[in-house]
């Protein structure tokens, strides 16, 4: 059995993710996001596939702008202990670096980035030995892996992800909770169609979605602090 939470859960490997982690009766799921309506189409999914199933618990929130003095009472009504945070929430800008502004970056960095810390910083008074954290990065965001113009504002928050990762392992350790990120290549997702009209993702999202589960529930007993690459294409 697992409390778990997870942000970014409205759309793309985030609400694939859910569905598998919701498959397992035991489990129990907090799952975040920023749109409502996108979170009654993930329960009423959850609810038709997995009706033998575990229990969900969606809650619409910003996990940049709004209050977590409303959202911790919440996690509390919920759960006694939280045994996994997966960290999925982002945004992606894509623009020539000369068209970028101070603001894209600003967004990226507080989407991609500081969301994360403010997750984190909450979560962890919850979490116990034996806990894992697993943040969700890009290959973008991996070091000497083939990059894209255009993304240089979404790579570099991705990176600053994987960095406080391997921080935060260390910071950790004598708590016993274990911290992994996940640099997924290309997954077809709404967020991917966007930023790359008529291009073909290397992996499906739903498979995408289904790998992040399963790393989250046994990943920490053979990693921590580690960056690991999730694509299926070279470079």
């Amino acid at each position: 059995m697992a409390n778990i939470i997870i942000t970014g859960a409205s759309s793309g490997v985030g609400f694939e993710a859910v569905l598998d982690l919701t498959s397992k009766k035991d489990n129990k799921v907090i799952a975040l996001a920023r749109s409502a309506d996108k979170l009654r189409k993930l329960h009423e999914i959850a609810s038709q596939l997995n009706h033998d199933g575990g229990t969900l618990f969606p809650a619409q929130f910003d996990i940049v702008y709004d209050d977590y003095a409303t959202l911790v009472p919440f996690i509390q009504s919920k759960f006694e202990t939280v045994d996994i945070l997966i960290n999925n929430a982002g945004a992606l800008v894509n623009k020539p670096f000369m068209e970028t502004t101070g603001q894209d970056f600003a967004e990226m960095l507080q989407t991609n980035v500081m969301g994360h810390v403010n997750m984190i910083q909450h979560i962890v008074p919850f979490m116990h030995e034996g806990s894992h954290i697993v943040n969700i990065s890009s290959m973008g965001g991996f070091q000497g892996s083939m990059k894209f113009p255009g993304l240089s504002a979404y790579s570099t928050s991705k990176g600053a992800l994987a960095i406080l990762t391997e921080c935060l392992a260390e910071e950790f350790k004598e708590k016993g909770i274990k911290v992994n990120c996940l640099a997924l290549g290309s997954s077809q997702t709404e967020m991917f169609e966007a930023a790359f009209p008529g291009m073909e993702a290397g992996t499906l999202a739903f498979e995408m979605g289904r790998y992040i589960a399963e790393f989250a529930q046994n990943g920490h007993k053979y990693f921590n602090g580690k960056i690991l690459p999730v694509a299926n294409t070279t470079p």
